[in-house]
């Protein structure tokens, strides 16, 4: 499988380095899923850049990974969507929520961080 898998702090990095089978996509969220638990992850990135195309299966998977990593405790944010990629998402009404999506990783994880504080101020 080309998804290189890092950790970072409370935070799984998965960068995609190019296009995955049907197959790899479900496997992909079941590592996922398994790796939150593991190491007890706050957060997840999912990174597109290296996507030309996100289908309606891959968008549904994508809903699917942070559903699954919403009931072990992460949330979930995609960055490196392409212009081309967005502009079609929206033309063909592919809905990614609950997932958030950030341009970069900077970013990601400022988003994160933020999600962090606030869920720490409900658990108070």
């Amino acid at each position: 499988m080309s998804v290189a898998i890092l950790r970072q702090g409370d935070y799984l990095i998965a960068s995609i380095q190019g296009d995955l089978t049907d197959g790899q996509v479900l496997a992909l969220r079941d590592d996922l899923a398994e790796r939150v638990g593991h190491y007890r992850a706050r957060g997840l990135i999912v990174d597109v850049a290296a996507l030309d195309v996100i289908d309606s299966f891959v968008a549904r998977s994508l809903r699917s990974i942070a559903i699954t990593a919403a009931l072990r405790g992460a949330a979930t944010v995609v960055v490196g969507i392409q212009p081309d990629v967005a502009i079609a998402m929206v033309h063909f009404d592919l809905d990614l929520a609950p997932l958030h999506a950030a341009l970069d990783l900077d970013s990601a994880i400022t988003l994160l961080d933020g999600h962090q504080q606030g869920a720490g101020e409900h658990e108070r």
